[in-house]
């Protein structure tokens, strides 16, 4: 039987741990789950965190306008990152490939096929392709939201079973729960204009992205009939435990 594909886009929080540095523990977390699903999934990453990566080494001028720091932090931060994956996914017998991509990728259909193509060959050999936005030349992720939109158009790109959003909570609470801070999750989503009715506007206090860029990366995958799981990624397995609907966590249809 042909393998489902998952497409994990992990941010910057979650990869940090909600701290000030890439945690390995974490990226381990990630390689074991893999490895354990080999048989039935194949995955491709989308992942932030060079920005992250980088302030553990180093602090940059700031009399620049922030966008360029934030580039060059990228650009220092982006190899460091693809280390570590390196590194403990060997360990695990895992094989990573980097792919680098900009929103201009996805307008032109010659550009789309070969992504298409390459990141094809790359699983068929049994490497996972971990991507991220090339923000040495583009700024989109800072502009649209810590990858989830890039995530979802990549989703739709190479025709994924399941898109999966790696964040920092039980999914997307309801907003009364929210209030009377005892947070529940919503469970299943087919209605896309009600779940807009409850969310806020916060953003994650390592990545660019709030709630209402993966429900717009949910748009984009829903109308390709790809689910979206909105997964807290800082519990240990939690890949394996939301296939076994173990954890709480949205489910968009």
């Amino acid at each position: 039987m042909a393998k489902k594909r998952i497409l994990l886009k992990i941010g910057s929080n979650t990869l940090t741990k909600e701290t000030n540095h890439i945690s390995r523990g974490k990226i381990e977390d990630l390689g074991i789950q893999i490895a354990a699903l080999n048989d039935e999934y194949e995955f491709i990453i989308v992942s932030s965190g060079a920005i992250a990566a980088a302030k553990q080494f180093v602090k940059l001028d700031n009399q620049d306008k922030d966008v360029f720091v934030k580039q060059a932090l990228a650009s220092i931060g982006q190899p460091h990152l693809m280390r570590i994956y390196n590194e403990n996914f060997k360990d695990l017998g895992l094989n990573t490939s980097q792919c680098l991509l900009s929103y201009s990728d996805f307008e032109k259909e010659q550009t789309k096929k070969n992504i298409v193509n390459t990141i094809n060959v790359l699983v068929k050999n049994n490497y996972i392709p971990i991507i991220n936005e090339n923000d040495t030349v583009a700024t989109d992720e800072i502009r649209f939201g810590d990858n989830d939109k890039l995530a979802a158009l990549t989703a739709v790109l190479l025709n994924v079973d399941i898109l999966i959003i790696a964040t920092n909570t039980n999914g997307i609470y309801t907003k009364n729960s929210i209030h009377d801070e005892n947070p529940e999750t919503i469970k299943l989503v087919n209605d896309l204009k009600s779940l807009e009715k409850e969310i806020g506007d916060s953003k994650s206090s390592h990545g660019t992205g709030g709630m209402q860029s993966k429900i717009e990366a949910a748009a984009i995958s829903k109308a390709a009939n790809i689910e979206t799981w909105i997964v807290n990624g800082l519990n240990d397995n939690f890949i394996l435990k939301a296939l076994k609907d173990e954890i709480p966590f949205t489910r968009i249809v």
